[in-house]
């Protein structure tokens, strides 16, 4: 293998294909970034077993190749090395199959590889008919929802994101008990079969940083496994087995209290009162709506207590004292992109319901938390 490419297109596909890479990879083999030369161009690949990125470089997006192969580079180094290489034009020469040289004008570096037979055999198929959604749609639909996944392995299920689509119609879900995140968008071309999978939430939020613009996403679902691609870049990762749990009930279709107000008001005034109990564990602050005005407090017996008073639109006779999560509430309106908001109410042990006024395809749910 001997050829040389431009820095910078080199970079920006390492940095896709290395969040393949897993800290935890017990085969020894998987912490390199496979480069596979040929004729046509280079293959770049790399996996942790269960997320596998691959993303390709037509050769006339090389300078210059003398020679094809197939080397595996440690990730730990190949990254910063070409990210401080002082050229704009990198060269690569193998010496033999276990030793690579690295090099521009002005510096060189000679790289110990691992085994090239050893990488495991990885296919990423696609289907003939995949499902198309514009790479800025997708990345939002994590965004407003991935937040809400759940970290605790009790439930493995929760840890990932639920996709289902029916029809034309999509759903994007997430839950960790204490909140939950829905949003929906309608899809171009109808599925003829139902889907209904889970994605593991780490995987889903590495594609996420991946998308950066409107270019067509093509989705490819599988029984195991789910296959996106995008652009160069091919990213397909296993499904978490385990029916996710239906939390259609846990929404109510009818609310006691609507509150309408500015988004961020009510993020300024949540954020404000969210500073005196940053050090508890659930940053709970209370809020009291009464004679149409909405009263934010919290309190620390160690440090003080703050108040916050917003003017809302709300019916004469709603009056209710409930307590919740800063956190968890500024992570929800933080989704919003509309300014005017709902905030939907029953009493202090129902959930809670944000949404835009404008706009049905995304909630936020958030419990409330009894204080005594």
């Amino acid at each position: 293998m001997k050829f040389a490419i431009e820095k910078n297109i080199l970079l920006e596909n390492l940095n896709n294909v290395a969040r393949g890479i897993s800290t935890k990879n017990v085969i020894p083999v998987l912490n390199g970034i496979k480069f596979e030369l040929t004729n046509e161009g280079l293959t770049l690949m790399a996996s942790d077993s269960e997320l596998t990125i691959e993303s390709f470089i037509e050769s006339k997006f090389i300078k210059n190749i003398e020679s094809t192969g197939t080397v595996i580079i440690s990730s730990k180094y190949i990254l910063e090395i070409i990210r401080k290489m002082p050229s704009d034009i990198i060269n690569f020469e193998m010496m033999d199959s276990l030793k690579i040289k690295i090099y521009s004008e002005y510096n060189q570096y000679n790289l110990n590889c691992l085994d090239p037979s050893e990488y495991p055999s990885i296919k990423l198929i696609s289907h003939k008919d995949p499902i198309i959604i514009k790479a800025d749609v997708l990345k939002e639909l994590i965004n407003q929802t991935s937040f809400a996944i759940s970290t605790q392995e009790l439930r493995p299920i929760l840890t990932g994101l639920n996709i289902k689509i029916n029809g034309d119609y999509l759903e994007c879900l997430a839950t960790d008990s204490y909140r939950l995140a829905k949003k929906n968008i309608k899809i171009d071309t109808p599925v003829e079969e139902d889907i209904n999978i889970v994605i593991p939430g780490k995987n889903v939020v590495e594609l996420e940083h991946i998308l950066v613009d409107d270019d067509e996403v093509c989705m490819n679902v599988f029984n195991n496994r789910v296959l996106f691609q995008y652009k160069n870049l091919k990213f397909q990762t296993n499904l978490l087995s385990g029916s996710y749990p239906n939390t259609s009930n846990l929404i109510p279709s009818e609310f006691e209290i609507m509150v309408q107000t500015k988004k961020n008001d009510f993020l300024g005034a949540v954020d404000r009162a969210a500073l005196l109990t940053q050090g508890k564990d659930k940053n709970i602050i209370k809020m009291k709506i009464e004679n149409k005005e909405m009263i934010i407090n919290s309190y620390a017996s160690e440090i003080g207590k703050t108040e916050e008073k917003l003017k809302v639109e709300t019916s004469d006779t709603a009056n209710i004292d409930i307590s919740f999560s800063a956190k968890y509430m500024m992570e929800a309106l933080k989704t919003i992109k509309d300014e005017d908001i709902f905030i939907l109410l029953n009493n202090d042990v129902k959930p809670l319901v944000i949404k835009a006024v404008n706009d049905e395809s995304l909630i936020q749910l958030i419990l409330p938390i009894k204080t005594y």
